[in-house]
């Protein structure tokens, strides 16, 4: 803990110098240096960076997923919630008997290094529910990390639930059951237990409002006004994407489809990151809501030859990254989303980084975004580790990621893996 307290010490100082010399400079960024993560246990298969903070510092899942991974539904073997600071990381453990598993959703670091997700426990789920995703159906419980210690934050109530994301206040939000059965839910659904969204303040819990009769949801990011993003639905459905105002939720405009609405990102101006389902409910694609609660959606559509898409990072310029998924819903490729345009992150790093990029999970204020990536080559071949990307003063020069790569490689993971946390019907259900 002295260590962490000595890098605390260290870079509080020069955090506004560096931030701002960086913003300046995003503007004209045109390419990127990647740098690979790698998996802090040599005997998984995966690493994301699924949350980001201005240091650069990444809160990383690493596991072991079982491949070939060809659908959805995904058996992820092993978990663990992990920080990268420069390279050097921390197993964050678990709440549970040594060998339990722990999970993180996006945006769970924030400036201090505090840190956020979920944790098996020791005890079974009394409902034999499986919240955590692992197949050992213990309960499974929201957590804060805060100087090297994970601790439990309260439900509402019932069993299980997630801390998705944390802000420089140290508010939190997330999900908490509540503890009755979900009548929304078929029968035979295993997870089926009402989901509220979440706000924990000071240790406490409190559900934040549905959207008319809706009887679920969950908050997914939240910015240091305190303003949060997520859903309003049923089981089988996210029907509203919402952003909470004073503890007031207010529906985001769509497309006017009943099912795949989501905010998943909020920057400090308001402005919203998530999805929208079509009208026909075919497909999603990435969205934007650059007025918040109070203007239009824009919709960022999709790279060419993928199948859908979905927003998870946009900083205080509004930059945007998300990702894209194939026809069969695997991971396709990560973008960035700027003036307009989406692009493909893999036209931006060099031919020779060994990372393609399937994923970009958040951006920074400095432009920095994390995510994953499929190995090309070497002896990790195939697996998937986590990166950070830094902007790059000038065009790079040669061959691109995908120009080396213009069929991607087959990842050993699917769109289920980063989002099983969430599956009441089954992987991936919030993504279909």
């Amino acid at each position: 803990m002295s260590a962490l307290r000595r890098l605390r010490n260290f870079w509080m100082p020069w955090v506004a110098m560096i931030v701002l010399g960086c913003f300046s400079d995003a503007a004209a960024q045109t390419s990127y240096k990647i740098t690979d993560l790698g998996i802090n246990n040599s005997k998984d298969n995966f690493s994301m960076a699924m949350g980001l903070n201005n240091q650069g510092w990444t809160e990383n899942m690493d596991g072991t997923v079982n491949p070939p991974e060809t659908s959805l539904f995904t058996t992820v073997a092993r978990g663990r919630a992990v920080i990268s600071i420069y390279g050097f990381n921390i197993d964050l453990g678990t709440l549970g008997k040594p060998g339990a598993n722990s999970w993180i959703n996006w945006g769970g670091i924030n400036d201090f290094g505090e840190a956020v997700g979920q944790s098996e426990t020791a005890e079974l789920d009394p409902n034999g529910e499986d919240i955590c995703g692992f197949g050992t159906h213990l309960i499974c419980v929201p957590f804060l990390w805060r100087f090297g210690q994970m601790s439990a934050l309260p439900t509402l109530g019932g069993n299980n639930g997630q801390a998705s994301a944390i802000n420089n206040r140290g508010e939190v939000v997330g999900y908490a059951e509540n503890g009755p059965v979900d009548s929304t839910c078929p029968a035979g659904t295993t997870n089926n237990r009402i989901t509220l969204p979440a706000l924990w303040e000071r240790g406490s819990a409190e559900a934040l409002p549905l959207v008319g009769n809706d009887p679920d949801g969950v908050a997914f990011g939240i910015n240091d006004r305190g303003q949060a993003v997520g859903y309003s639905g049923s089981c089988t459905a996210a029907i509203h994407a919402v952003m909470w105002k004073d503890k007031t939720a207010f529906v985001l405009q769509d497309l006017g489809g009943t099912g795949s609405n989501f905010g998943y990102a909020i920057n400090n101006r308001g402005q919203i990151a998530g999805q929208i389902g079509t009208a026909d409910g075919t497909t999603f694609y990435a969205a934007a809501w650059l007025n918040g609660a109070d203007g239009a959606v824009t919709s960022l559509g999709v790279l060419p030859g993928d199948f859908a898409a979905f927003a998870t990072g946009i900083n205080d310029r509004g930059q945007v990254v998300g990702n894209n998924f194939d026809s069969s819903f695997n991971w396709s490729h990560g973008f960035i989303w700027q003036d307009g345009v989406m692009t493909d992150l893999n036209t931006l790093i060099s031919a020779d980084s060994n990372l393609f990029i399937i994923s970009a999970s958040n951006i920074n204020d400095s432009g920095q975004i994390s995510g994953m990536g499929t190995v090309q080559s070497g002896p990790h071949k195939g697996d998937i580790h986590a990166y950070l990307l830094t902007p790059e003063k000038g065009r790079m020069e040669g061959a691109s990621m995908a120009d080396f790569a213009r069929t991607h490689p087959q990842s050993v993971l699917s769109a289920n893996a980063c989002n099983h946390s969430l599956q009441k019907l089954g992987p991936g259900r919030f993504q279909r």
